[in-house]
């Protein structure tokens, strides 16, 4: 898997991304050409083996050797003949979501219909791919990403702090993204309409492990269909450096942002519902019963005084009532996921 390298470095990494990968104009695009991009870091082993099974209905594959100390781009090309590679390279390590960044221009520059995105360990199957992409060819879907909990017996061969993680992760991923019917959020085996690629902000995407769940955010935001593809994964003797546990913390903050971006987009500054009521007047009834509740236990208990039966009421109503509020908002943002794609629909990006 790919090593991620300071948070300082993030701002100097982004801009040698630019200069290094400045947006060109799209071609047109044939409207059934797959492209791949894989990240490279630490993976020269398995990488060469990879692309070899990759099959015939992968028009281009593009692999971006992300400053590798351990060269994977030259070892694939060294190993490697097929005329679909194009090896892309890093000067400064970006992490995960730059190289797919990289990669992602590469293949909007070149005029593909659809990007996947695959990792170079070897821990994604190659001959999923033409399954991954079906729903977006057929018009179906706009984006498509791997699901490794799906079946039971394939949960049980997972490690069980990487089980733990993704339970926590997934459900903020949930919250943040609006895509409740979403799990395995940290899943990189991803499928995209290059027509809704092209609209994304590439260069607002999180640059490092975070960028998974960060393209889910974004995609919300233009109101696009994403589903879950039953997968396989296969551990072998590669070494993740992603901890899912130990990134709660760092990815909490950054899905609370999110959260906060995704309400007021789609509940006060595109649109306003009776659900824009709901959430905020639930939370003042919920926050007010609590509040008054607390502090006037307290002083009470305090001064040895039973509290009056009217004032403990005067508490628990507006917590009841502000409970029942949050929980109807809830359920409309669970309804309120995107259904429909907007692949086949979506206008050409401003310029």
């Amino acid at each position: 898997m790919l090593r991620e390298t300071p948070e300082r470095q993030d701002e100097a990494n982004l801009a040698d991304t630019r200069e290094q990968t400045m947006p060109l104009p799209a071609q047109e695009h044939d409207a059934r050409s797959v492209a791949v991009v894989i990240p490279c870091y630490r993976v020269s082993r398995q990488i060469a083996d990879l692309v070899a099974r990759i099959g015939p209905c992968c028009h281009a594959i593009y692999a971006i050797d992300d400053a590798c100390p351990e060269h994977s781009g030259d070892a694939l090309e060294a190993a490697c003949d097929d005329p679909r590679l194009t090896v892309l390279r890093h000067t400064v390590n970006q992490g995960v979501g730059g190289a797919v960044m990289t990669g992602y221009r590469a293949a909007l520059a070149d005029g593909h219909a659809v990007v996947v995105k695959l990792d170079g360990d070897g821990q994604m199957d190659p001959a999923l791919i033409p399954a991954l992409v079906h729903p977006i060819l057929a018009g179906q879907a706009d984006y498509v990403k791997g699901n490794r909990f799906f079946m039971v017996s394939d949960v049980k061969a997972m490690p069980k702090g990487r089980i733990a993680g993704n339970l926590a992760l997934s459900f903020l991923t949930k919250l943040s993204s609006g895509y409740w019917s979403l799990f395995d959020p940290n899943n990189g085996f991803v499928a995209i309409d290059a027509r809704v690629l092209a609209h994304l902000p590439l260069d607002l995407i999180a640059r490092r492990y975070f960028f998974e769940s960060d393209m889910l955010f974004r995609l919300n935001t233009l109101r696009a269909r994403v589903v879950d593809m039953p997968m396989r994964a296969v551990y072998g003797d590669e070494e993740s450096s992603l901890k899912p546990l130990r990134m709660i913390p760092h990815f909490a903050r950054r899905h609370a942002v999110n959260l906060a971006k995704r309400l007021g987009y789609s509940y006060y500054l595109r649109d306003f519902t009776l659900a824009s009521i709901e959430l905020p007047l639930g939370l003042l009834l919920t926050l007010f019963g609590a509040i008054f509740g607390a502090v006037t236990w307290y002083r009470n208990a305090g001064a040895g005084i039973e509290t009056p039966t009217g004032t403990v009421m005067l508490a628990v109503l507006p917590i009841l009532v502000g409970l029942q509020l949050l929980l109807a908002f809830i359920g409309y943002d669970t309804a309120n996921a995107p259904s429909e794609p907007i692949g086949p629909t979506i206008g050409p990006p401003s310029r």
